[in-house]
């Protein structure tokens, strides 16, 4: 999408929308605040990259989404912009195209960037109307990106598994606190599974490796997969893991209500042994 041959027009800011469904993240942090201080001082110098709202006066930001939330933190009414008249499909591609060559991107957002990418790719039709020079075969739509992008085939079709994982699991893989190839083999279980392997997670305190991610994969494939086969594969002890009581959910879940968390179990468990031992305690006085 080229700038050329186009002049920025001034757009009041109410009449900007973010772009519906897209996945990168706008954060109140330092970076943002140091471009807000940017903004205040010198205004936006940069251009937004805008799209005409079908049927409104309206636009949708295509780039610049951090732009304009620093220029609505900042109180300025107006922005540049470069208006295109793109399709929902091609806007959905420049969105991503314009926010991958960024030096912070989370393992989430790059998953579902390029999963909306891949989708608006093939709704073009670039599945069966690309091919390649040499060969003359057609290009599957994960190879194109994989063309445009540092990832490979491989690791972009990985990226896209990783929307399919619940969105405290994601928060996990954000946080760095599982491995990109243990979120992929979660990804494959339903979301009753994740929920229950994520219980045994807050029960044991622990995530889980590769080894036990890739087993309850199997498992998966295989139907045999069920709660009690989570709760043996979670509730080993790893080297790494500090002994501790284990005590099986079915035999104390029935004691609290229904919207308890693993979490919340083990911190009423815990409160009850300290009331306990201080009625013990003021006995023996």
């Amino acid at each position: 999408m080229k700038n050329t041959m186009k002049k920025p027009v001034a757009i009041p800011v109410e009449k900007l929308r973010p772009f519906a469904g897209h996945p990168f993240k706008v954060k109140d942090d330092e970076e943002m605040n140091t471009l807000i201080e940017s903004i205040q001082t010198q205004g936006v110098l940069s251009p937004l990259i805008v799209r005409p709202i079908e049927n409104t006066d309206e636009y949708e930001v295509v780039s610049g989404h951090r732009r304009l939330h620093a220029a609505q933190k900042a109180g300025i009414t107006e922005v540049p912009a470069l208006i295109y008249a793109l399709d929902r499909d091609a806007a959905a591609i420049a969105v991503v195209d314009s926010n991958l060559h960024r030096e912070h991107i989370l393992p989430s957002e790059k998953a579902f960037a390029y999963r909306m990418k891949l989708e608006a790719m093939s709704r073009q039709g670039h599945r069966s109307d690309l091919t390649s020079d040499q060969l003359g075969r057609k290009l599957e739509t994960a190879e194109i990106i994989a063309q445009q992008s540092d990832d490979s085939k491989s690791q972009v079709r990985r990226y896209i598994r990783l929307t399919y994982l619940i969105s405290e699991f994601l928060e996990k893989m954000d946080k760095g606190e599982i491995a990109l190839s243990v979120g992929v083999e979660l990804s494959f279980l339903d979301e009753q599974s994740q929920r229950e392997v994520l219980e045994q997670c807050e029960m044991n305190d622990c995530t889980p490796s590769y080894s036990q991610a890739w087993r309850m994969h199997r498992a998966e494939r295989e139907g045999t997969l069920t709660s009690a086969v989570i709760q043996a594969i979670m509730s080993e002890e790893k080297a790494n893991q500090k002994a501790r009581l284990k005590i099986p959910m079915e035999r104390i879940r029935k004691y609290f209500p229904q919207s308890y968390t693993a979490a919340q179990i083990e911190d009423a468990v815990v409160k009850l042994c300290e009331r306990d031992y201080r009625r013990r305690t003021d006995r023996e006085r």
